[in-house]
């Protein structure tokens, strides 16, 4: 048994080994290998009982460790202790780390019962398809936590996987899984057989694998040209302290901050000015959604632009709408202090100009405790106030039934406002190429964990999407990192985590859609239709075993 823990711990460590932004992806190729050799020698080992219940821990072992080691960051999240003092919150890192073990571990379990009850070759089938219906689930519950899937393994060696315009993350994930099995099979062919040809073949096979898709991609890469009328704008990175500054400091001086950067990077030829994640109102209740005319720093914005009449302003805003009669709050509103009035909090996106009216998108990716409750109805009773345990609220911020996008009667460009989280769900995005957009806005603040690698996870998984869709990423990050990054995925300039300035850049408007874009995550979904077939196969063959 020892040996098979020992399986387990390198499937952990090489999966975590492979991960951004410090990993290399080419051990995710080999990263399964370990536990299913472990899986696979349990399963034919008569003398071993409860196999299902060993195969299960040892599945939990390897993803305990791959989601240990890769998430580590998330500890930084603060939290008041009983001092009154800001604290490390362990609970914010532990509980993500367990539950997505647990799932990953049934998944595994499931793709065990599978192959021990129909056979090798349907087990075989199963895993990418399982998996991939996994990676589906956690990008459309309640509970959404798509950090790992495995497409996202190649954030950082992007130029691997251009064809992800065609794809998608899903590509990817079926990628690692086809080559984890080719690799799988012929050495246990090998491990069975002592026949050297079949190490050959595994060399072979898995090579050409990893070469062919590899090579298609640079060469995607080296031959693509951006398209598109060139945009030029500013983005800013105030550089504010998410637990000490940017919720206290008075939103009046945050705001001033933001036009005194602007201000010394702008051109006449700016088309844009973009502000991170909440940037304003800063402290306070937020933006009135019904009044924000009357709001002061609104008209300060407005009296701006008027003397930059070519410019739009974009940026994050906290915003609330208030129900005047109880029977009119939405599930999401909460009760005003000291008031009998409810209202919804939303974490938005605003865009002003001299010439149109207002426009509004409000985060619909929610951060699971940070931005929402979970199954509130069901869980509030049960674990009381541990969400505010990740920094976060008892309540549940609004959100919109889909995403939208920014027009203007200024120039041509079509922005999805994207906020932070949102920029990890590929799918999602597609919405807003379909409605025209042509260049991409992220608006972040992911510094909730100080300098660690969570801020490059995020910036290196958004930058994903430029390549799914060929649209251009403009990210305004509160601390950092804040990008503008191309139609082939590169960033073209940053400014580096923890400088406060303003960033002036070109990106190229691209108004065509592209295969993936059209069609979304249709890999999961043929992945999900073969699940299906092979788990009624299965019970099938059981039902047939009982008559019998």
């Amino acid at each position: 048994m020892k040996k098979y823990i020992a399986y387990a711990v390198l499937t952990g460590l090489l999966l975590s080994l492979a991960w951004p932004s410090y990993g290399f992806p080419l051990l995710v190729f080999v990263g399964f290998v370990p536990l299913l050799l472990a899986e696979h020698q349990l399963t034919q080992r008569p003398q071993y009982q409860k196999k299902g219940i060993k195969i299960f821990a040892l599945s939990f072992l390897s993803f305990l460790i791959w989601n240990a080691i890769v998430i580590w960051w998330l500890h930084y999240a603060k939290q008041y202790n009983a001092q009154g003092e800001l604290a490390n919150s362990w609970i914010a890192y532990l509980i993500p780390v367990f539950a997505n073990t647990l799932l990953m571990s049934v998944v595994f379990l499931l793709f065990h019962w599978v192959k021990k009850t129909a056979g090798n070759l349907y087990g075989m089938l199963f895993l990418p398809a399982v998996w991939m219906a996994f990676e589906k689930f956690h990008l459309n519950w309640e509970m959404t936590w798509p950090w790992f899937n495995l497409g996202n393994v190649f954030a950082e060696y992007y130029q691997w996987v251009q064809w992800y315009e065609f794809t998608g993350t899903f590509g990817g994930t079926l990628w690692v899984l086809i080559v984890n099995l080719i690799v799988f099979y012929y050495y246990t062919a090998y491990h069975n057989k002592k026949d050297v040809r079949y190490l050959k073949k595994l060399g072979v096979y898995a090579g050409l694998w990893i070469a062919i898709p590899i090579g298609i991609s640079y060469a995607i890469y080296t031959t693509y040209e951006e398209q598109g009328d060139e945009l030029e704008a500013v983005v800013l990175q105030p550089a504010l302290d998410p637990y000490t500054e940017k919720y206290q400091k008075d939103r009046f001086t945050i705001y001033q901050e933001l036009i005194e950067l602007t201000d010394g990077v702008i051109t006449e030829n700016t088309q844009f000015v973009v502000g991170p994640e909440t940037a304003i109102p800063g402290s306070g209740p937020g933006f009135v959604l019904d009044k924000i005319y009357d709001d002061a720093i609104i008209q300060q914005v407005e009296a701006w632009v008027k003397q930059h009449p070519k410019v739009n302003f974009v940026t994050g805003a906290e915003l609330m709408r208030i129900y005047p009669l109880p029977e009119l709050a939405t599930e999401t509103a909460s009760l005003y202090p000291n008031t009998l009035l409810y209202y919804d909090a939303f974490n938005s996106a605003i865009q002003l100009n001299v010439q149109d009216s207002i426009q509004f998108y409000h985060k619909s990716k929610l951060v699971v405790g940070v931005e929402h409750f979970p199954y509130r109805k069901f869980l509030k009773p049960i674990i009381g106030e541990m969400m505010l345990n990740f920094g976060g609220t008892m309540k549940t911020l609004g959100t919109q039934p889909e995403p939208s996008v920014f027009k203007n009667s200024l120039n041509k460009a079509v922005v999805a406002p994207v906020i932070c989280y949102e920029s990890i769900f590929g799918e999602y995005l597609t919405q807003y190429a379909k409605k025209g957009a042509n260049v991409i806005f992220t608006m972040t603040n992911d510094s909730w964990w100080e300098d660690t690698e969570g801020h490059k996870q995020l910036l290196l998984y958004g930058n994903l999407r430029a390549i799914e869709l060929r649209k251009p990423i403009v990210r305004s990050a509160n601390s950092g990192i804040s990008a503008f990054v191309n139609q082939r995925g590169d960033v073209v300039d940053f400014l580096p985590y923890g400088m406060k300035g303003a960033l002036k850049g070109n990106v190229k408007m691209n108004e065509k859609l592209t295969f993936y874009a059209k069609f979304g995550d249709y890999i999961a979904r043929v992945g999900i239709m073969v699940m299906g077939i092979i788990l009624a196969y299965t019970l099938l063959q059981i039902l047939l075993f009982k008559r019998k």
